[in-house]
């Protein structure tokens, strides 16, 4: 675990499907994550615009909060 993970909230983001066939902003918002393939993981602050990029792609990632 990094020293951002222990300073505040940390959530580990995990794609899981593919984004082929959906939108391409909702494609964008997966590679501005960080995340490159399915079932490639990254670990990210718990902040109000991660969230909000995890809202959008909902249906592709899954989110663990305790790690």
């Amino acid at each position: 675990m990094n020293a951002m993970a222990k300073d505040k909230g940390a959530l580990k983001i995990t794609l899981m499907r593919s984004t082929i066939g959906f939108d391409e902003r909702q494609a964008r918002v997966v590679e501005g994550l960080g995340l490159r393939r399915i079932r490639h993981s990254v670990v990210l602050p718990d902040t109000p615009e991660t969230r909000g990029m995890i809202l959008k792609v909902r249906h592709l990632v899954t989110v663990e909060t305790e790690f």
